[in-house]
């Protein structure tokens, strides 16, 4: 008895799904609950599981689109199919190299020329022809070509001259190779392109930038990286300090986190913390729920447990849906300044960016300081020049006293 596995449902706004790899082979045996094959829909990839021990029969190949529902494979009873390429491998046998030696030797045919020479008479005849002696067949003894057979012989119709087209000109060479390649646009990519071409002509969005001395927050890690470590496992980075400090601004710039919902106005008491991460299949933003209720400690655990379900592609829908603001890190890549565009439906994204020693003037003294520009991407429609100004304000000013962000002040 066989059975067929088809396309789980995966989401309610997912209609279908690309089958990316196959895990296992067409004939191979599985078992219960094992991994067959990966589906990649427009938001995350998916495993597809044996729903019972078999051997498997593939039905759709990879790349193609499925809609929910539609059958990927079956799985018949039984071990693994015997391989058919063992079942040919035998070859046919062959005749011992004594009989074939000993094969007579095909004769020549009667569209083959005879090989024998003209007789003297059927030379000359020949000759005065133009005939090549080559070209005619003869009847006579062991093929001699005979009188007879020069004067019945005909001349061969010359070929016509060849014209030579005339050579195409030939580009020159080019150094380097110019070779191009085109790939299918994966379904998370083509979401990702369709979403930030919608944010860009649906949103009045603008940018505000700012700076932050980090010298405060990196003297803090260098004196108590070793002892946060030891005590929570987990290493003390800037994403932590950076999502506190957000949290703490959005308490007093509530509609920096709220979003539009048609002709209203939504305002979340709650911070949902999305955070891009670049995966190998393109950018996620999987998203850290209530971040205003987490320490430092909770928080990097957390970073660190999404990041890895992005590399290894194993986010669920509910991990990167939800968001109430992101906070995006291009420094990581080197970039010193950007304008990151809006996660719809949010309202505003903050972007970090590289950590740059600079000269700054502190208290009418120039001293070198690691200096970050911030960026801060929002929804004009929602979010005032004012509202959107403070906000990075209160982000720098948690950020250059981290103490407030221990005490709430």
């Amino acid at each position: 008895m066989s059975i067929e596995i088809k396309v789980p449902p995966v989401g309610e706004s997912i209609t279908e799904v690309v089958l990316s790899r196959w895990v296992k082979n067409d004939g191979e045996a599985v078992e219960m609950d094992e991994v067959i094959a990966e589906l990649e829909s427009d938001k995350a990839t998916f495993e597809l599981t044996a729903e019972q021990a078999g051997t498997l029969k593939i039905v759709a190949a990879e790349g193609d689109t499925l809609a929910i529902g539609a059958v990927v494979c079956q799985i018949e009873d039984g071990g693994a199919a015997a391989p058919k390429a063992a079942e040919e491998a035998a070859p046919a046998a062959q005749k011992p190299a004594a009989d074939q030696a000993a094969a007579p030797v095909p004769e020549r045919t009667g569209d083959s020329y005879a090989t024998g020479t003209p007789s003297p008479s059927a030379g000359k005849i020949l000759a005065e022809k133009g005939v090549d002696p080559a070209s005619v067949k003869g009847t006579g003894v062991d093929g001699r070509i005979t009188k007879e057979d020069a004067v019945s012989a005909q001349k061969a119709a010359q070929p016509a001259a060849k014209v030579e087209a005339p050579k195409a000109a030939v580009a020159a060479p080019v150094a380097g190779s110019r070779n191009e390649r085109k790939e299918k646009m994966s379904p998370l990519r083509k979401t990702v392109a369709k979403r930030l071409v919608t944010v860009k002509n649906e949103t009045a969005m603008l940018t505000t930038f700012n700076e932050v001395n980090m010298k405060p927050v990196m003297d803090l890690r260098g004196k108590y990286k070793d002892q946060f470590k030891e005590k929570y496992g987990v290493g003390l980075g800037f994403m932590s300090f950076f999502t506190k400090a957000v949290c703490e601004a959005l308490k007093d710039f509530p509609s920096v986190n709220a979003r539009i919902d048609g002709e209203s106005v939504v305002f979340n008491d709650f911070a949902d913390i999305s955070i891009a991460v670049s995966a190998p299949k393109g950018l996620v933003v999987p998203v850290i729920r209530n971040a205003e209720s987490m320490s430092l400690a909770q928080i990097e655990k957390t970073v660190i447990e999404l990041a890895t379900k992005a590399r290894d592609s194993k986010l669920t829908i509910e991990e990167m849906t939800g968001g109430t603001f992101t906070i995006t890190n291009g420094g990581v890549f080197g970039s010193m300044m950007s304008t990151p565009i809006i996660n719809a439906p949010q309202s505003a994204i903050l972007g970090m960016h590289n950590i740059i020693e600079r000269p700054v003037a502190e208290k009418g003294e120039v001293v070198i300081r690691p200096m970050m520009y911030l960026a801060l991407s929002y929804d004009h429609r929602i979010i005032d020049g004012r509202e959107s100004v403070g906000f990075l304000v209160r982000v720098k000013q948690l950020l250059e006293d981290p103490a407030r962000l221990l005490l709430g002040i």
